[in-house]
């Protein structure tokens, strides 16, 4: 098993789970700008999951329907990102977990969050 970044990391890109990442998997990708997870890398700690405040973060097995195409999405973009193992400030337009689920909302998505999410 892996852990996927989904698409509300994107123009976001917080730091604080690279931070709690023992094996350093995560890796920064401009296009679109966020944090992806090499799936070679990962070890399914969870550590990186109640680190992140917008809930960005998955197990596979938890990922809901309307992100399942983010685990290979993850997989085919680590390769042309940069290897990122410090935290940075996040990206002017980042925003915050109520922004994110009222946009959800907007969309007729219903999002349950990561089990292990803070």
């Amino acid at each position: 098993m892996t852990h996927v970044v989904t698409s509300r990391c994107v123009d976001c890109r917080y730091t604080y789970c690279v931070v709690e990442c023992p094996v350093g998997c995560f890796w920064e990708t401009k296009d679109p700008h966020m944090l992806v997870i090499d799936p070679e890398t990962c070890i399914d700690c969870e550590a990186c999951v109640p680190a992140c405040p917008i809930n960005a973060i998955y197990p596979d097995h938890e990922l809901p329907d309307e992100f399942a195409d983010w685990e290979q999405k993850n997989a085919d973009l680590f390769e042309a990102g940069e290897n990122v193992t410090d935290g940075s400030d996040p990206l002017a337009s980042a925003k915050l977990l109520d922004e994110i689920q009222e946009e959800e909302k907007a969309k007729g998505w219903t999002i349950e969050e990561p089990s292990k999410a803070s």
